[in-house]
């Protein structure tokens, strides 16, 4: 077993200062070697987060495309088969694959030139399989890669 923390990459969608939607390559590394519980042997268990919280599973059809839009609530979202892509409105662009992270925090973006949070669609010609976990009441939008 490995005595070296985890550092886990995820892509964080956030809003700046002037409500343009941005990306940034973060890492959560905020662990602890315990038992989960239940009698199972220690693990690496990251931070916990408490709230309600909704989970969905969503397929998104070959050549789906989903315009200008804010992620509807803060939510990870994480590919469970396919791959997709999530472009900010500064342009930038993530494609995420199978088991990689997402952190959907583009809530109160402005309006510009006809942009408004991200645009996100299918990557190939497989459908993208998406597990997404939504906060139910708001965050107060952590600043890039505001969770460790």
């Amino acid at each position: 077993m490995s005595d070296e923390t985890p550092k886990i990459p995820y892509w964080h969608l956030w809003r700046d200062e002037d409500g343009i939607s941005r990306h940034s390559r973060c890492h959560l590394t905020e662990f602890e070697m315990q038992s989960i519980g239940g009698g199972a042997a220690a693990q690496w268990l990251g931070r916990k987060t408490t709230d309600r919280m909704t989970v969905m599973v969503t397929v998104l059809p070959v050549g789906w495309v989903g315009d200008w839009h804010e992620n509807p609530k803060p939510q990870w979202i994480i590919p469970l088969s396919g791959k997709w892509y999530v472009e900010a409105m500064d342009g930038s662009r993530a494609e995420m694959g199978v088991g990689e992270l997402a952190f959907g925090g583009d809530q109160g973006c402005k309006t510009v030139d006809g942009k408004t949070g991200h645009m996100s669609g299918t990557v190939g010609d497989v459908p993208a399989v998406l597990m997404i976990v939504q906060w139910e009441t708001p965050l107060d939008a952590p600043r890039p890669c505001g969770f460790k």
